[in-house]
């Protein structure tokens, strides 16, 4: 199989999107609440807080935007939660990502398909990362193919998504680029980046399967050494030294995109709405400084956009997962 996963369907740089006036004027947002649907320190709790507040520096919605942390079955409690609960209140937006898509491929959402919500934006995509603590045996990326090769089983490896989701995924498609034997290698869940990386810290796990945006500020607390980033070329900043999988001969670049998905039964004047209020979002000077700083490569899709990116992906996810035998 050609082990280079690209799993996003479309270019990185998507033109015309200048600073829209956001529209359908019937509709005007209350008491806003963001769902990041794991603990606080992961990729979902980040992005949740961090649009919030340029949301509201934007004057695009009236007060201050509350975040729930609402944790369980690596989002599939909020997923369902949505789906059951929150039909047709538009107030309400819910982080999202690769993790999202790739748990609904897997079956991990039992009983929802991506159909059950409505896709809104994505606004960035960051890199998929295997960080280590500072102290590890691991120093490199080549000791932990090593150690995989003697026995897989004797590697724990911990991430924030489900068994068969996408922190899951990232390590099986590195283990197959260097010909483990993928069902043979160990890997933990948890709910979140950030009990995943307490893992770590704790030294009850090896490595921490994750995003560039996770590990930057772990970095600079010196929780985290990150052994490789699975990108076509080396990022700059705190990861300049730190090897692509591709430099080390290993044919895999994994990227996880950041949006936000909706209840089921809102009204077009809603949605309208917030595609056109993510679009002033991904326009606005705020995020266009925020975005690098958080390790978010350029990726924006809206309204019926998403809508396709987001089932096209669940699609080829569940082709992905069913040739590396991880879904039957």
């Amino acid at each position: 199989m050609n082990r280079t996963i690209r799993i996003l369907l479309a270019a990185l740089t998507v033109a015309g999107l200048g600073l829209a006036t956001v529209q359908a004027q019937g509709f005007a947002p209350r008491n806003v609440e963001c769902i990041a649907p794991a603990g606080a320190g992961g990729g979902w709790d980040m992005i949740c807080r961090q649009i919030s507040d340029i949301l509201v520096q934007l004057d695009l919605v009236p007060g201050a935007i509350r975040t729930q942390n609402l944790v369980g079955a690596g989002g599939g409690v909020a997923y369902a939660s949505v789906v059951n609960n929150q039909r047709g209140n538009p107030n309400v937006i819910v982080a999202a990502s690769t993790a999202t898509t790739s748990r609904l491929a897997g079956g991990q959402f039992a009983g929802y398909t991506a159909d059950d919500v409505r896709w809104i934006a994505t606004v960035g995509a960051d890199y998929g990362v295997l960080a280590v603590s500072p102290d590890s045996a691991f120093r490199n990326l080549e000791d932990v193919i090593n150690a995989w090769n003697v026995d897989p089983s004797l590697v724990s490896t911990v991430g924030g998504s489900a068994v068969g989701g996408w922190d899951h995924l990232k390590v099986l498609l590195l283990a197959d680029a260097a010909g483990i034997p993928v069902q043979q290698v160990r890997y933990t869940a948890f709910d979140g980046g950030g009990l995943a990386v307490i893992e770590i810290l704790a030294g009850r796990a090896d490595v921490f399967s994750g995003d560039v945006s996770e590990v930057l500020p772990q970095i600079e607390a010196g929780n985290l050494r990150v052994l490789t980033v699975l990108a076509p070329e080396r990022q700059e900043g705190l990861l300049a030294d730190v090897p692509t999988a591709m430099e080390l001969g290993y044919d895999v670049v994994g990227s996880n995109w950041r949006g936000w998905y909706m209840p089921p039964g809102i009204g077009d004047e809603a949605y309208d709405w917030w595609t056109d209020a993510f679009r002033q979002l991904a326009a606005s000077p705020q995020w266009q400084e925020l975005r690098p700083q958080l390790g978010l490569a350029r990726f924006e899709l809206f309204g019926d956009d998403m809508e396709a990116f987001a089932k096209d992906q669940v699609e080829d996810i569940t082709k992905l997962l069913r040739s590396i035998g991880a879904l039957q």
